[in-house]
């Protein structure tokens, strides 16, 4: 592979560097090894594959995830403080969040969940969702309107098979 050259001021800007990490080529193809050649050259041209390291992978994903984050507070902004506790107000931005750590993990085969998207969401929690459960607290059905709702298809179940096996017998006599 031919030595890398350097070109212009020798700085890439920040967003053209996450660009060549994320991609996984780039102008010096550092540790990079060429796979063999298919079948046909002529349609199976080498591939360069970068050398990710653990560290490398796992300083890239926090890098993202930050930016996931600040996305999702950019999007937060826009959410008044009353709405905070509203699913169909809040469903997309936090889907968002969730989607773009985990789409990233699996991009990065860095597995999720892992515990820096955890971090992340227990954040998105602990800044906007602190005092949703109290507001909109849930609670179990009494038990005397519980009970009759689990047991009653349980002891319908017998009845229905007895039925259509007594039903099944009566419709081969008169076949």
């Amino acid at each position: 592979m031919a030595p890398c050259a350097q070109t212009g001021s020798g700085r890439l800007s920040g967003g053209l560097l996450l660009l060549w990490a994320l991609l996984g080529t780039g102008l010096c193809h550092v540790g990079a090894e060429a796979e063999g050649f298919g079948q046909d050259a002529r349609t199976s041209p080498p591939v360069a594959v970068f050398n990710w390291t653990a560290q490398l992978v796992e300083e890239t994903y926090t890098n993202i995830t930050q930016k996931c984050w600040e996305f999702f507070v950019d999007l937060m902004r826009n959410v008044t403080v009353s709405e905070l506790c509203e699913w169909k107000v809040i469903s997309r931005p936090y889907s968002l969040l969730q989607a773009c750590l985990e789409d990233w993990a699996d991009h990065l085969h860095y597995g999720y969940p892992n515990a820096l998207a955890e971090q992340y969401i227990f954040r998105s929690h602990r800044r906007y969702f602190h005092n949703c459960t109290l507001q909109h607290q849930v609670f179990d059905p009494p038990q005397d309107v519980l009970l009759p709702m689990i047991i009653a298809p349980i002891c319908l179940i017998p009845f229905l098979v007895t039925l259509v096996i007594w039903r099944s017998k009566d419709g081969k006599a008169q076949a």
